[in-house]
């Protein structure tokens, strides 16, 4: 048995994707467990650039599986655009397949997102409007749609109706909106649902027969650890489970049928949406950084906010998911910098520390305390191996890894799939 799951250690866009990408050319399936259509992930093959926001990335490599498990919130249409894309690439639909237990998001998960937000003023979360968080809340609160009632004409059409006579009083009696039709909702939804049946199966049976079997499994998960719901920095979160344990908790797979987590950290930080961010920049420099990481929203394309590495973040994170190794990404963003900081611990009402607090108000208060490290001019996205690297780049990566307490296990030096310097070969194979 040779698992691994692949997380984020900040608040997401850490490229995640050329990590589970790497993994899984030598894996059997590979495994979405967590999150929707919110999360973007990004593989670049040669001249190729593909972006993923549903599917699992790993479904570039060939004799790969990819599974859409319990733990995902689906938006049909989307998914059913992304698998259309995928096919004049020769990638096809029998190499997916979607958990009977999904839950189904719907036009009126949208719809609610957007009007909840905005009712929130200056208080807002910062969602992407893409409908995942009433999506989970129908499902916690029992009245969700599951991919296995979907894809059931009667069913679907039963149930369709029982919800929207509880939304729309909700939609028209709360927020003065135009209630959705019910007739159109149908008629459009149920070809997707014919178009996504076929891959319908027991997910659950299917990562459990292969893991026994011996093959090999990446476990690919959304969004950040920062953004988990329950050790994010809560209310700026998504709506799963986005640490390590979230695999098992979105797969029905026994943690003791994990082998690696592999942690993903940008050498920067950068974080979308409302919330405190400690390390962030506003001046030039945390521009420069913007320009040169690209650093815009897979999914929405809003500009991302930036900073210095925080390892105090990354050290929490470290030990939330229990990180076998780490890959540090986008090293060659900070090509150009004379100098460049690294926090290392916060300053909080005065007193110093190195420990995380997920409290956000407390979180909010705190004032980063900088190493300052000298920087590099050289080219290094051609890199291949740790020797090539300028010597100021192995100082940072050596001080990062002592800092996180955690193993550097490889380094991202471009966008590339071959722009990646591997230093623990024995974490990095399955």
């Amino acid at each position: 048995m040779s698992n691994a799951v692949v997380i984020g250690m900040q608040w997401g866009d850490e490229a995640k994707g050329k990590i589970v990408d790497y993994l899984s050319g030598n894996a059997d399936l590979v495994v979405r467990y967590n999150g929707g259509n919110n999360a973007g992930h990004t593989v670049v093959i040669g001249e190729e650039v593909y972006k993923f926001h549903t599917v699992p990335v790993g479904i570039l490599n060939e004799g790969v599986t990819a599974v859409i498990a319990d733990g995902v919130v689906l938006d049909p249409a989307i998914v059913a655009e992304e698998l259309r894309s995928l096919a004049p690439k020769g990638i096809g639909k029998e190499k997916i397949k979607i958990s009977g237990n999904t839950h189904v998001l719907m036009p009126w998960h949208r719809l609610f997102d957007n009007l909840q937000e905005t009712s929130k003023g200056s208080k807002k979360i910062g969602t992407t409007g893409r409908g995942i968080g009433p999506c989970y809340a129908d499902k916690i609160s029992r009245i969700g749609l599951r991919m296995s009632e979907f894809i059931d004409p009667a069913r679907f059409k039963a149930k369709l109706h029982d919800i929207l006579a509880v939304k729309n009083a909700i939609i028209t009696k709360v927020y003065g909106g135009e209630p959705l039709d019910e007739a159109a909702i149908y008629a459009e939804y149920s070809e997707y649902a014919k178009e996504l049946a076929p891959l319908v199966c027991d997910t659950a049976k299917l990562i459990f027969e292969a893991a026994d079997s011996g093959k090999k499994i990446v476990f690919e998960g959304a969004h950040g650890s920062l953004l988990d719901i329950d050790h994010g920095t809560y209310p700026y979160v998504t709506s799963s489970h986005c640490v390590a344990g979230g695999a098992s908790i979105g797969t029905g797979i026994g943690p003791t049928m994990i082998d690696k987590v592999i942690g993903i950290t940008k050498a920067y930080s950068t974080r979308v949406g409302e919330g405190p961010f400690p390390t962030e920049l506003f001046d030039e420099i945390g521009d420069k950084i913007r320009r040169q990481g690209n650093e815009f929203g897979t999914t929405t394309g809003r500009p991302r906010r930036c900073g210095w590495l925080d390892t105090v973040i990354s050290r929490f994170t470290a030990r939330a998911n229990g990180t076998t190794g780490v890959a540090l990404t986008l090293l060659d963003v900070l090509t150009g910098f004379d100098t460049i900081k690294v926090c290392a611990a916060y300053e909080i009402d005065g007193k110093i520390t190195r420990d995380f607090p997920t409290d956000v108000e407390v979180l909010a208060k705190a004032k980063p305390v900088y190493e300052e490290m000298k920087g590099w001019s050289e080219d290094i996205s051609e890199c291949k191996r740790f020797e090539q690297l300028p010597e100021a780049a192995r100082k940072y990566v050596k001080r990062v890894e002592q800092l996180i307490e955690s193993p550097i296990c490889v380094l991202g030096v471009g966008r590339r799939r071959d722009q990646s310097i591997i230093l623990d070969h024995e974490i990095m194979t399955l």
